[in-house]
């Protein structure tokens, strides 16, 4: 874990929490690149008995200098826009390790995506396979797609995170994807190198991805007897994490349930973590601005922080819990805060009924928000997006800069 109190002082690896504060100031987000490595190092190691890729998935956290740093240790990259790709070529990956899904390409963002040489195309409706089709005809190029299939399973996770039910706008169903296979099979701009699902994300068991793998095997033996040659088998990613009482994935168990299911197989599986990665190395870091203490039991207690609902959203959106832990250790009374923000909605709060013994002034530190926190961040309110930190056993690096109202304006016309 990234965070461990010494002498009364949380810090991040080797470097106390209050001198990251005096380096770049309040809010910002401090990743542990220990954190990260190791548990990069360990999700190989549970795959490497199994011919496998492991593709990064971007959106959960984009920042350059994290996926410099995961290309350097060979990690290939799950991309969802033209902008995720045009960050992944910036950090000097190769545009063959790059998987690229999501439902909407646009015609700029697929010519972009050809033209760069990227690995894969995961086809998404038969609508985007003509797009590609087209494209292929008119660049002269013949990229490689593989067929998103929706399996329709449910992965008990969080409504705004499943991707694989009947009523989901991802993916294909199987009798599309062997209709399109078909076609695909006359078509000299199409090359079918695999299939791909997604179950979504923040899960916790395994059986919903034996159960995909099965399925996945089943619509491979089918496009094989149509003549397909296929190369990969996508299952995914949306491994979960502990943010607080959550079970975390097994990995291992995970590995073992899929191996058994590949062996005599000649497919090789893909595999795109992001969140598992990412989301334990990162912290937000605020400071205390105010206390509003209630005298009526019945009436919360709020601490407003510097920190707020742009900055992260996960609690106001997927009424998320992280952990919340006081930076330096106070004598201050115990009592029970809502965490909220200056932000001037109801739904701007960290987190609720956090029992604390905090003052004034004091800095906390919000737990496991690697992933799905910087990247969601908004300007509202005209607030300016934080700073990020990386932070490497005793050394800490700015990868981006705070923002300011120059950067928020600069492209502000008066009409």
């Amino acid at each position: 874990m990234p965070l461990r109190r010494v002498n009364g002082t949380l810090q991040i690896d080797d470097i106390p929490i209050p001198k990251i504060v005096e380096f770049v100031g309040t809010p910002v987000y401090a990743y542990s690149w220990q954190t990260l490595e190791e548990r990069y190092h360990w999700f190989e190691s549970c795959f490497s008995g199994i011919p496998h890729r492991t593709h990064y998935a971007v959106k959960a956290n984009s920042n350059l200098a994290i996926l410099r740093r995961l290309a350097e240790l060979g990690a290939g990259f799950d991309i969802v826009s033209g902008g995720e790709l045009e960050r992944v070529l910036r950090s000097g990956a190769p545009p063959a390790h790059v998987v690229y899904s999501g439902v909407g390409k646009s015609t700029e963002e697929l010519s972009f995506a050809l033209k760069t040489g990227i690995g894969c195309i995961n086809v998404e409706s038969t609508s985007e396979f003509d797009r590609v089709s087209q494209l292929g005809k008119t660049l002269n190029i013949r990229p490689n797609i593989a067929f998103r299939v929706n399996p329709e399973i449910d992965a008990d996770t969080n409504p705004y995170l499943a991707t694989a039910l009947s009523n989901s706008k991802f993916g294909l169903s199987e009798k599309e994807v062997l209709e399109t296979a078909c076609r695909s099979k006359s078509s000299p701009h199409i090359n079918v190198i695999g299939v791909a699902c997604h179950l979504g994300s923040q899960i916790s068991s395994v059986n919903p991805y034996g159960t995909a793998i099965a399925d996945l095997l089943k619509l491979v033996d089918q496009l094989q007897e149509i003549g397909m040659d296929l190369h990969y088998i996508n299952v995914g990613g949306g491994f979960g994490i502990s943010y607080d009482l959550e079970k975390e994935l097994q990995i291992a168990e995970l590995a073992s349930v899929l191996s058994k299911q590949l062996a005599n197989r000649s497919q090789v599986l893909c595999l795109e973590p992001g969140r598992f990665l990412i989301g334990p190395a990162g912290t937000l870091i605020s400071r205390v601005e105010y206390l509003k203490v209630n005298d009526q039991n019945t009436r919360p207690n709020f601490a407003v922080v510097d920190a707020a609902m742009n900055d992260l959203i996960r609690p106001a959106l997927y009424k998320a819990r992280h952990d919340i832990e006081i930076v330096l250790d106070s004598n201050a009374p115990c009592k029970k805060w809502n965490i909220v923000g200056p932000v001037c909605e109801s739904a701007d709060f960290l987190g609720l009924d956090r029992l604390l013994s905090i003052s004034e002034g004091d800095l906390i530190a919000i737990k496991d928000v690697g992933a799905y926190g910087f990247v969601q961040s908004s300007n509202y309110n005209s607030r300016t997006r934080v700073a990020e930190v990386l932070v490497d056993g005793s050394k800490m690096n700015l990868i981006r800069e705070r923002e300011t109202m120059d950067d928020q304006l600069r492209r502000e016309r008066f009409a």
